[in-house]
């Protein structure tokens, strides 16, 4: 007489997990989808990087800053570390269309300088004192190059990085959420656990054998 209000109990609760466990797996799956498809996609890019041939593109601009500015400059000690003035970022956004912001440049007493690092390329700005003379030069590698470091994160500021860890939560979520659902189907699916073993095993065979 007591089985079956034990088993109504174990149903409410299976139903009760399996909603909140379905709910939560397809929440955290569609904030990964995008992200997890360019992850993947750029796992294969980067494994094969050296067959994947890049032809960078290289823009190099020169100039001369105004006399006054350059005098203004030419009074510095070096040695730190500083934003360029406002009015020096002014003129190389204007006649350069160099977009510097309030990074730090190198300031020495016979030039300052300013790398611009970003995904997929790389940029600097050069000027030497006292005369003013002003180089920029940036190189692109392309697009799968820009995707490639948007995989790693390299050069892609605050806000990237905080997607990463945003992401890699998600993603965190919808693993474990379907690892309880493969325990929770599992009775019904003799092959689940042997699979699971399997996607446990291959790494780590390949990890103990072949990488020395």
């Amino acid at each position: 007489m007591d089985k079956q209000p034990d088993r109504f109990q174990e149903q409410k609760r299976r139903s009760f997990w399996l909603k909140h466990l379905h709910q939560w797996h397809w929440i955290s799956s569609a904030i990964c989808l995008v992200a997890m498809l360019l992850f993947a996609a750029t796992g294969i890019t980067l494994n094969h990087a050296a067959q994947i041939e890049a032809k960078p593109s290289v823009v190099a601009r020169e100039g001369v800053l105004p006399e006054p500015l350059a005098r203004a400059l030419a009074g510095n000690r070096g040695g730190d570390k500083a934003p360029l003035p406002p009015e020096l970022r002014a003129w190389l956004g204007s006649e350069l269309a160099v977009a510097v912001d309030e990074r730090d440049a190198e300031w020495s007493p016979d030039e300052i300088y300013v790398s611009l690092p970003r995904p997929g390329g790389d940029a600097w700005v050069s000027i030497e004192l006292p005369d003013g003379a002003v180089r920029y030069e940036s190189t692109d590698r392309g697009w799968i190059s820009y995707f490639n470091d948007l995989h790693k994160g390299r050069n892609t500021g605050e806000a990237w990085k905080w997607f990463l860890d945003i992401f890699a939560v998600a993603c965190l979520v919808f693993c474990v959420t379907g690892f309880f659902l493969l325990h929770i189907h599992a009775r019904n699916r003799p092959v689940t656990w042997p699979m699971v073993a399997l996607g446990v095993a291959v790494p780590l065979f390949l990890a103990i054998v072949f990488i020395h």
